[in-house]
């Protein structure tokens, strides 16, 4: 080997040496710090931002669609349907849809009347959607129409900071108040018409500590259904694919479930169910990636378990993971109207069997 060759050679290889030395410190650096932010960082800041744990389990502020033209349902493929506005006694004003059974001819049914046309009989649901979006969201008018075509009334809202609802941010407190007031609202208006409830997801929340409450006052409501319910938030949090990358952590609870429960922010439906009496259909796809098949069938064995004698029953339809329904299509499934419209009679004329 030359001299020249030599020289470079004890030149190139302490320069190699060194340069890839730094990259690899470089990127060892780059690594712990994303591993600081993603397992460190993210979760000190989740468990000390009240407002961002808000944000996250409502996602109030995730719109769809975009810049929605709420006087015009018809646009989004409903007939039939009238907006309006209510203000509840906290001074909170919710933006309404009153969708019309199938057999009443929107002609004849005067922009005045239609709230006249709750209590010509038909029954009547009240819905309480999931979080994100608002009441102009494709898989809620797909359910509406399943339900109007059933000749069924529909009343679905949007809770406070959704929509065109007054613009406050939500808490479970907040947004069970706003179903409470629809729900007596509506009370006085359907006369003998059945006035049954409906909640998807977030809504099985909603609605499960509303109906709690109502009971809690005097009121049994006549039937709920339930689409895709967790049991308890806590265990939503846990198994809800998001957690995935922090459920392992040793400071999993400490970071997100218990600052979400001293949040007050809690959903305890398998608590709720067992405070009214009112039959129960429970909807859940295998699927389901967004709330998992387990916490609807949790929710279920709950309910079978600790509801008080005189209780309705409990009724639970699986959706094979095949149909590619998941979180919000049920919907879609061909066998859906007849459940609902077997279920609904039975808790109309108090025929349900177990």
């Amino acid at each position: 080997m030359s001299a020249i060759k030599y020289i470079l050679l004890l030149v190139i290889i302490p320069m190699s040496l060194w340069y890839w030395g730094e990259i690899f410190i470089l990127s060892m650096r780059l690594s712990l710090g994303v591993v600081f932010v993603i397992f460190i960082l993210v979760p000190l800041i989740f468990k000390y931002t009240y407002s961002l744990q808000r944000s996250m389990v409502f996602l109030n502020f995730v719109t769809w669609p975009r810049n929605a033209d709420y006087n015009a349902p018809e646009k989004y493929g409903l007939a039939g349907t009238k907006n309006f506005y209510v203000t509840s006694d906290d001074g909170v004003t919710l933006g309404v849809w009153h969708t019309l059974p199938a057999s009443m001819d929107n002609e004849n049914v005067s922009k005045g009347n239609f709230e006249a046309a709750l209590s010509h009989g038909e029954p009547v649901v009240l819905y309480m959607h999931g979080n994100s979006g608002s009441r102009a969201s494709p898989h809620r008018v797909e359910l509406y129409n399943v339900l109007r075509n059933l000749n069924y009334h529909v009343i679905s809202f949007d809770y406070r900071s959704y929509a065109d609802s007054t613009d406050i941010e939500p808490t479970e407190e907040g947004v069970v108040a706003d179903g409470k007031f629809m729900y007596r609202w509506l009370e006085r208006r359907v006369k003998s018409s059945p006035l049954l409830v409906w909640g998807h997801s977030l809504g099985t929340g909603v609605s499960s500590h509303v109906l709690a409450d109502l009971a809690k006052e005097g009121t049994q409501v006549l039937g709920l259904v339930l689409e895709s319910p967790f049991n308890n938030l806590r265990d939503e949090v846990r198994e809800h694919p998001f957690a995935a990358l922090f459920r392992h952590l040793p400071w999993f609870e400490m970071c997100f479930l218990e600052p979400i429960n001293a949040n007050k922010i809690q959903f305890t439906s398998d608590e709720h169910i067992t405070h009214f009496l009112a039959p129960i259909l429970i909807l859940h796809a295998e699927d389901d990636l967004v709330v998992p098949y387990l916490l609807g069938k949790r929710l279920y064995k709950t309910a079978l378990e600790s509801r008080p004698n005189g209780s309705g029953p409990v009724e639970f339809v699986r959706f094979e993971g095949k149909y590619g329904y998941g979180h919000k299509f049920i919907c879609r499934a061909p066998e859906l109207p007849e459940i609902v419209k077997d279920y609904f009679e039975q808790c109309i004329h108090g025929r349900i069997k177990q």
